[in-house]
C-alpha cells in the first residue's frame, strides 16, 4: 500500500511545472537513526523534484548528530528528543544558530521474537528489572516465577542515540539509574542490528522507534505496555500513539536547521518541500502526523528565523510535557 502510495506521490511532484531539475548543490543531514526513516522518504520524493541535490543522510544518533550541528559538519540534524543544556551550550558556544522543528509523533516499541509465547504484556517495573543497571534480571524467570529460566539476551540502542535516552529517562530517571551494560547486553547505534539480533534469538528483547517494528512486524512481536494511569496494556500502533493511550512511550520527533545552512537555496527549498508535504512524508515513513497547530508554530518559527529551543528555558532549566504545551511561543529561549 505505501509503494503504491509513494508511486502516486511522486507522479504528483513530477508534474510540477518550472525549473525544479535546474536546481542543485548539497544537503548533508545526519543525527537520529529513528528520524532517519523520515528523512530518506522526504530526500526520495524531493530528488524526484530535484535530482540534481545531492543529499546525504545518516542515522548515528542523535547524540552524534548534535556534535555535528555543533561542529557545523551538518545542515540539519535529527533528533529523537529535544536537545539538551550541554549540547545547546556547545551550540551556542560554537556561534550555530538553529530553528526547531517537531515532524512527527513516534512510538517507542519494545519487541520480542515471534516464537516468544509467555509475554503477554509489561509494566514499567517490569522492564526496570529486565533492562536497568540495578536489576540487570538474569533470567526470565526473575522478571517472573512464571516464565522459564532462560537466559536473557537484550538489543538496545547505544548511548548516543536519543532513543536509549527516552528509554532510561522512562524506566530510571526517577531513582537516577541507567541502562545495564553487562555481558548480557548488545549495543548499536544501527536500529537495523538490533532487528536482526531479535528476530535471531528466542529469548531476546531489544526497543527501538515504532517504524522498524513496523517495517519487520514479520520477525518480531510487539509487547503490550500497561499504561501506568488507566493500568491497560496497550499494544503501539498509529492509532494507540496518535491518541496518547500507547504511554509512556509516544514521543515527538525533530529536526534541528541550521540557520546558515538555510541561506544555501538547496536547504530552503528541501525545508520548503518538507513542510509543504510533511504528512505525506511522515505518514508514508510509517510514523504519526503531528497536529496542525504544531505544524504551523515550526513553520513559522522557520519562515521568521526564530531560532532557539522550546525544551531548554533561559536559566538552563529543562522543560517537558505535552509537545502542544511546551511548543508554544513564549516557551521559546531564543539564541
Amino acid at each position: 500500500m505505501k509503494t503504491v502510495f509513494t508511486a502516486i506521490l511522486v507522479l504528483a511532484l513530477l508534474s510540477l511545472t518550472g525549473t525544479a531539475q535546474d536546481l542543485s548543490g548539497n544537503i548533508n543531514i545526519q543525527g537520529s537513526s529513528t528520524v532517519q526513516p523520515i528523512s530518506n522518504k522526504a530526500k526520495e520524493l524531493f530528488n524526484a523534484v530535484h535530482g540534481k541535490v545531492n543529499i546525504s543522510v545518516g542515522g548515528e544518533g542523535t547524540g552524534n548528530g548534535f556534535k555535528a550541528l555543533a561542529s557545523g559538519e551538518c545542515d540539519i540534524s535529527g533528533a529523537s528528543r529535544p536537545i539538551k543544556k550541554k549540547e545547546l551550550d556547545k551550540v551556542n558556544a560554537a556561534g550555530i544558530k538553529f530553528v526547531e522543528v517537531p515532524v512527527a509523533y513516534d512510538g517507542l516499541t519494545i519487541v520480542v521474537n515471534p516464537e516468544n509465547d509467555f509475554i503477554k504484556s509489561l509494566t514499567v517495573k517490569q522492564l526496570q528489572l529486565i533492562f536497568r543497571e540495578d536489576y540487570a534480571a538474569k533470567t526470565w524467570k526473575d522478571v517472573d516465577a512464571s516464565w522459564p529460566a532462560e537466559k536473557i539476551s537484550l538489543y538496545i540502542p547505544g548511548s548516543a542515540s536519543g532513543t536509549f535516552d527516552y528509554f532510561k529517562e522512562v524506566i530510571g530517571k526517577k531513582d537516577g539509574k541507567t541502562l545495564r551494560t553487562d555481558e548480557q547486553v548488545q549495543d548499536s547505534e544501527d536500529d537495523k542490528m538490533l532487528v536482526t539480533g531479535v528476530k535471531g534469538e528466542k529469548y531476546a528483547i531489544g526497543f527501538f522507534g515504532y517504524s522498524y517494528y513496523d517495517a519487520n512486524r514479520d520477525g518480531l512481536r510487539a509487547i503490550p505496555i500497561v499504561n501506568p494511569k488507566t493500568e491497560k496494556a496497550v499494544t503501539p500502533s498509529i492509532e494507540t500513539i496518535k491518541s496518547g493511550e500507547y504511554a509512556p512511550f509516544s514521543r515527538p520527533l525533530f529536526v534541528y536547521v541550521n540557520t546558515k545552512s538555510y541561506e544555501k537555496l538547496e536547504v530552503e527549498e528541501y525545508v520548503v518541500f518538507m513542510f509543504d508535504n510533511l504528512s505525506k512524508i511522515v505518514e508514508a515513513a510509517g510514523y504519526v502526523p503531528l497536529p496542525e497547530a504544531v505544524v504551523t508554530a515550526a513553520q513559522d518559527n522557520v519562515d521568521a528565523g526564530n531560532t532557539g529551543t522550546h525544551f531548554v528555558d533561559k536559566e538552563g532549566e529543562k522543560r517537558s510535557g505535552a509537545l502542544e504545551s511546551v511548543f508554544v511561543p513564549e516557551n521559546r529561549a531564543g539564541q
